[in-house]
């Protein structure tokens, strides 16, 4: 068996099995929020992201303060839906290299463009109000992650969101292995067998697909990027993948994601323990 050094550093034994099922685009609109109130409330997840800048973000801030649920910054650069748009929080003429020629924020479709044109110093204003716009709410995050780029989608961006993580003594969500490797060399848990992102998986034969997987789950601790959602008018308006998020929260929700978690034994987290090792090992 490989040796797992996240469960070292978070004080677990070496074949536990641990998964932090993290509900991602809260915020995004109602029907996303209700999912994932539910699926905290009713099913497996233990964690989410909020996507400050986005339409129902607000209401999603004061469920998460009424309510005192563990929850991440989802860093948003990008908007992929077409008809339900959002912009930067920063006011406009500060980062006009983050914005498409509607002045909003460039589709996913139009990544390449964005990787190849944002200024880093506007991503850090942009980066660093969503995070203020979260603590000015008085709210405390456990750890930073982006909306739609895997590890800040350039080395730059990265390194920048791991910088703001250690300033706001926050963990921080890595996908790929090398950087994996690296923070755990300098002692910081993160989950280490990739992500695992619910947009990879057709919404035919989900619940079996998922099923398989955490009967197969490895030793250590691996993250899944689920993305639940409600199938209604708004949901299907928004553009926003309405197939894979209703499948997404009805397995969340069912009782053999509940009985499988139980059985296999697999320990659910949130990012709190992450949080507290990052902190001690960096003197926040």
């Amino acid at each position: 068996m490989a040796r797992s050094r996240t469960n070292e550093l978070l004080g677990y034994p070496p074949d536990a099995r641990l998964l932090i099922f993290n509900a991602d685009d809260f915020g995004m609109c109602h029907a996303i929020n209700e999912a994932t109130l539910r699926a905290f409330a009713q099913g497996v997840v233990r964690s989410t992201s909020v996507m400050v800048p986005c339409p129902w973000g607000r209401h999603a801030l004061r469920h998460l303060r009424e309510r005192r649920l563990p929850f991440g910054v989802h860093l948003t650069a990008v908007c992929e839906t077409i008809d339900y748009g959002w912009g930067p929080v920063t006011s406009k003429e500060r980062v006009p290299s983050l914005l498409d020629e509607s002045g909003r924020f460039y589709a996913a479709a139009q990544l390449p463009q964005l990787l190849a044109r944002a200024r880093l110093a506007e991503l850090e204003l942009e980066f660093r109000a969503q995070i203020e716009a979260v603590r000015e709410a008085q709210l405390h995050p456990t750890h930073l992650d982006w909306h739609c780029l895997y590890d800040g989608g350039r080395a730059d961006v990265f390194d920048l969101t791991l910088g703001l993580a250690r300033e706001y003594g926050l963990a921080l969500r890595v996908a790929e292995r090398h950087r994996v490797d690296a923070l755990h060399r300098q002692g910081l848990p993160v989950a280490e067998h990739g992500m695992q992102d619910s947009f990879a998986f057709s919404p035919a034969g989900k619940a079996a697909r998922y099923a398989q997987l955490l009967r197969a789950l490895p030793a250590g601790l691996s993250e899944w990027a689920v993305h639940p959602g409600i199938d209604t008018a708004e949901l299907r308006a928004t553009g926003a993948g309405w197939e894979v998020r209703q499948t997404d929260f009805d397995f969340l929700v069912s009782p053999e994601a509940r009985e499988i978690v139980r059985a296999e034994g697999i320990i659910l987290l949130d990012y709190r323990p992450l949080q507290a090792r990052w902190r001690s090992a960096l003197g926040a």
